[in-house]
């Protein structure tokens, strides 16, 4: 088995460090890179209009990485009778390193799941900040604006599209013999389907198995033409590595 990780860094990166180190042969095909997002300078502020008992969530712990440093070189500090929730483990686990409070997750990393916590079914009236980049997770949002929150989205950080010369990518990665392709997004997967000629797409790309990290992803896979699909258990690369087995 040849697997093709489209993931970005790092994550991407130590995904394939663990296969290889299974004696399995991958490689690593960023799809997109990730920048500062553009409201930063507003979280300070942002936080502050935020009343008791309304609700912090964060979908990713990437959203930590850009505003928990820039958050601590503000005057004011993380809110303190809110209630924060975040997508999975370790992004709960980001946004506590630096809130210092309680984070609810559900044990399954995808929105699905993080709807369905107890304390997020009784809202209407509450003001409920989406940590997320430039888009993402509508389901979460228009979930909680049918409930009767008001849904604030802040823009942590930005996803890039990286660019590839599809020919060139698709001979290479035929050449190396990939049949097993690692996609976590619906995003990324629309780039990888562009990126690869159709001629590349109907020989190769559509008859390689895919990993993908929901149900939702996986219909999408299916309208694009695959037909081996695989969903893991959850987004984090050891829900991948099982899928995998």
């Amino acid at each position: 088995m040849s697997i093709l990780v489209t993931r970005p860094a790092p994550e991407g990166n130590q995904l394939v460090e663990r296969l290889r180190l299974t004696g399995r042969q991958a490689w690593h095909l960023p799809l997109i890179e990730f920048l500062p997002g553009r409201q930063l300078s507003e979280c300070t502020s942002c936080l502050a209009t935020l009343n008791d008992d309304d609700i912090v969530i964060t979908i990713s712990g990437r959203a930590l990485t850009y505003l928990g440093p820039f958050m601590l070189a503000q005057p004011r500090s993380w809110p303190r009778h809110i209630n924060y929730l975040a997508i999975g483990k370790s992004s709960a686990l980001a946004l506590h390193h630096y809130c210092q409070q309680p984070v609810e997750f559900p044990e399954i990393t995808l929105s699905e799941n993080l709807i369905d916590l107890p304390c997020l079914e009784h809202i209407s009236g509450k003001t409920c900040l989406i940590l997320r980049g430039n888009g993402g997770r509508e389901l979460l949002g228009d979930t909680l604006q049918s409930r009767g929150a008001k849904v604030r989205y802040f823009e942590c950080y930005q996803r890039v599209a990286l660019n590839y010369h599809g020919p060139e990518q698709a001979f290479h990665w035929r050449q190396k013999g990939i049949s097993t392709i690692i996609v976590t997004s619906g995003e990324m997967l629309n780039l990888l389907y562009e990126l690869v000629p159709a001629v590349d797409r109907n020989e190769w790309l559509l008859h390689c198995r895919l990993i993908v990290v929901s149900e939702r992803l996986a219909t999408i896979a299916t309208d694009f033409g695959w037909r081996d699909i695989i969903v893991a258990d959850g987004a984090d690369n050891d829900a991948l590595l099982r899928a995998l087995r």
